[in-house]
C-alpha cells in the first residue's frame, strides 16, 4: 500500500498573502488632457472649463483613471482639481499621474486597510507570482506591515522562498 501524501505547508502555520486576491476590479482608464490643450501645449482656461463642462463624465461610472498630461505642458494645479470635481461623481477613484501610479495609490489603500494582527508572531509569505500587475512599491508597504508582526517574511512560493526577516530572539 502507498504512503499517504502529506502537504506540509497546508499543515503548517505559514501564512501566505497573495496581494492578487486583493486587486480591485474595474476598468483602469488614462485621461490624456493633452487632447484638450491648444497644440496640446497651452491650457486656455475658457475653453478647458467648456471641454469639461460639455465631456460626457458619466462613461467613468465606477472606473479608476489617472489624469495625465502627454506633452511638456505646465499644467496649472486648479485643472486637475476642476476634472476631479466631475469625476467624482462616477469614478471609483482619481489620481493625477499614470496607470501605475494609479495601482500604487490603489494598492496603498487596501494595505493600509488590513488588519496585520492575524500575522502577530507567524512565519508569513509574501506570494510573488501574479496574473495581475501589482506595483513594487505595494510589496515594499506590505514588508513595511508585516515586519513588526511577523516572525519571519519570506518572498515567493512555500516550496522556493527567499528569506527576507527573520525577528531577532531576546535573550533572558
Amino acid at each position: 500500500m502507498a504512503e499517504e501524501i502529506v502537504n506540509r505547508v497546508a499543515n503548517s502555520k505559514l501564512a501566505v498573502i497573495d496581494l492578487e486576491a486583493y486587486y480591485p476590479e474595474g476598468r483602469r482608464i488614462l485621461f490624456d488632457i493633452s487632447d484638450w490643450l491648444w497644440e496640446g501645449l497651452i491650457l486656455k482656461e475658457k475653453d478647458f472649463r467648456e471641454q469639461a463642462k460639455n465631456h460626457d463624465w458619466s462613461q467613468y461610472q465606477d472606473a479608476y483613471v489617472a489624469l495625465t498630461c502627454s506633452t511638456e505642458a505646465i499644467i496649472p494645479g486648479w485643472a486637475y482639481l476642476l476634472l476631479s470635481s466631475y469625476l467624482n461623481p462616477y469614478a471609483a477613484q482619481v489620481v493625477v499621474g499614470n496607470l501605475d501610479t494609479l495601482e500604487t495609490v490603489l494598492y496603498s489603500s487596501i494595505i493600509n486597510s488590513m488588519d496585520f494582527t492575524e500575522y502577530e508572531n507567524k512565519p508569513v509569505i509574501i506570494k510573488g507570482c501574479a496574473d495581475k500587475v501589482i506595483p513594487e512599491t505595494a510589496f515594499v508597504l506590505l514588508m513595511q506591515k508585516l515586519q513588526p508582526v511577523a516572525r519571519s517574511i519570506m518572498y515567493g512560493e512555500a516550496c522556493s522562498s527567499v528569506p527576507l526577516y527573520k525577528k531577532k530572539k531576546v535573550r533572558e
